[in-house]
């Protein structure tokens, strides 16, 4: 009897369990209803790069249609919510995510942890770019019994039992990326990583590798997961041979040289964050009271993020006048509480925040481009609105892009080394130096994305009305210097070197040694 009363709570308790599955992740019908309900508004609101598109070689649209089946006949919570992640992933676009919203369905769960290996693409060879040991932890053996340890510089060969490049594409359909370059750093960094990123079938109880050395002896290790690693290198390699700290901000940290004869400053660049206003004008003011103003700016953005705020930066930087990236908003149906939104924000004294970055020196430009232009596109049903200054941050949307430089800026010449790991405000930032010819670009494009606004909208069931989860939209272009749309175009670099596995300790050592050589050149051209 005791036994029979047992089976009875358990299939009680598997059937609430099963009603609760259903419920949260909705009807067949509900999935059909909200899988045509993203479709469509992903036709009429995202902003496509064609560019992007082509480059790819695909269409988002067809992309995202193939995946219908697998969406609306989810068994579970977890085949769900990847089905939605892998729907947002297929427009390849780096800025758009998915979300958790309250009482919607839950995002998968994970044991996370990190194996004490990380990883970085070799680019010497754009047709077969590979994977290699970048960092390792200092306690590496005593973490494992595995007779082979990871060394620096050894290639991935297989994960988990699956061979490296099937793995990666494995992990491919889950995240939105710009750019292959910037996917395979950031899938790199993060293959050794156990998160809800990816289902819990990507993953056993240890991380199971094979690596060749260079001598091309293969060699299996299995690796635990920590909760925390002590790293011999960490991802941030900064050395600079010649210069010394002088002081650091969050935007960007000042190395002066201790060389009286090296007439340069150099910048290692973490962001454009919310001090980049008041770092850039204290460069300027720290330079003058130290005899640096004609010093040529050397500036590290490899591992850069990405803010705003970059013309108002530039401006300081250079003495030559230079034009900056554009944008515009597409028409669809949102754009009117848009365009409310921000009225609603500026009008309540509450500044437009990018992150943690003021966008803009003057909101009565926007508010006045929105209340004007953007409605009458609307009301002649345009696709987009009009091209202006992006976000009319540093210039009214009337004019002709070009900022002056400040009256208080650096004379001496640009150098700034860039790389695929960020994009968004970074790769704006590099295609007006580009593209407007103001300084050399060096090391490899950044990563390839960047928009000018993004639309969040808590999804629902159509027909049950329950949440669902929260989900972006592109909603305008950035308009590099040139007229082109940056989105998946990022602007080349004067000087291509890619990272490899063998210069990759020495990278920016390399560079900045290339970086004085050009500087020496020109000052001897003058």
């Amino acid at each position: 009897m005791k036994n029979i009363i047992v089976l009875v709570l358990l299939l009680t308790a598997t059937s609430i369990y099963a009603q609760e599955t259903g419920t949260a992740i909705g009807t067949k019908e509900d999935r059909k209803a909200l899988f045509d309900y993203i479709i469509e508004k992903s036709k009429s609101r995202d902003a496509i790069s064609v560019i992007k598109n082509r480059q790819f070689g695909f269409d988002p649209v067809e992309a995202m249609l193939r995946l219908e089946n697998e969406f609306v006949n989810a068994k579970s919570v977890e085949a769900f919510w990847y089905a939605l992640q892998k729907l947002s992933a297929a427009r390849r676009d780096s800025h758009l995510s998915v979300d958790e919203v309250k009482n919607g369905v839950p995002k998968p769960e994970a044991a996370k942890g990190q194996a004490p290996v990380r990883f970085h693409p070799d680019f010497s060879d754009t047709a077969r770019i590979f994977l290699f040991v970048s960092d390792i932890a200092k306690d590496l053996p005593a973490l494992t019994s595995s007779k082979d340890l990871p060394q620096i510089g050894d290639k991935l060969i297989s994960v988990n039992g699956k061979n490296a490049e099937q793995y990666l594409d494995s992990m491919r359909i889950y995240d939105g990326y710009s750019s292959t370059n910037n996917f395979l750093m950031r899938c790199a960094f993060q293959l050794s990583e156990r998160s809800e990123k990816l289902p819990v079938s990507f993953y056993k109880e240890n991380l199971e590798l094979v690596l060749e050395r260079k001598s091309g002896k293969k060699y299996s290790v299995s690796l635990p997961y920590l909760q925390q690693v002590n790293w011999t290198y960490g991802r941030e390699l900064r050395d600079y041979p010649g210069y010394q700290l002088a002081w650091k901000k969050e935007s960007f940290w000042v190395y002066t040289p201790t060389d009286p004869a090296n007439k340069s400053i150099l910048l290692w660049w973490y962001g454009f964050r919310s001090d980049l206003q008041v770092a850039s004008d204290s460069l300027v003011s720290f330079a003058a009271k130290n005899g640096f103003i004609d010093y040529d700016l050397i500036i590290d953005a490899i591992d850069s993020r990405g803010g705003s705020q970059g013309a108002y930066a530039l401006a300081r930087f250079t003495s030559h006048p230079f034009k900056t990236t554009g944008g515009n908003v597409k028409i669809s149906d949102i754009t009117a509480e848009f365009i409310t939104r921000n009225v609603k924000e500026y009008l309540s004294g509450k500044r437009r925040m990018d992150g943690s970055e003021a966008e803009s020196e003057n909101d009565g430009w926007l508010i006045d481009w929105l209340t004007n232009d953007v409605l009458k596109a609307v009301e002649a049903g345009q696709e987009y609105s009009n091209n202006t200054p992006f976000k009319n941050a540093h210039l009214p949307a009337y004019s002709d892009w070009v900022l002056k430089p400040a009256p208080n800026h650096m004379k001496g010449r640009l150098v700034v080394f860039f790389g695929p790991w960020g994009g968004s405000h970074l790769d704006q930032f590099s295609a007006m130096i580009y593209d407007n010819g103001i300084g050399y670009t060096m090391g490899m494009p950044a990563g390839g994305y960047s928009n000018t606004w993004e639309w969040s909208e808590t999804l629902v069931f159509p027909k049950s009305k329950k949440p669902v989860a929260e989900f972006m939209w592109n909603i305008g272009h950035t308009i590099r210097p040139n007229g082109e749309v940056l989105e998946g175009n990022p602007a080349p670099v004067n000087l291509y070197i890619p990272v490899t596995r063998d210069n990759y300790l020495n990278y920016r050592k390399m560079l900045l040694k290339k970086a004085q050589e050009w500087l020496v050149e020109v000052r001897g051209k003058k």
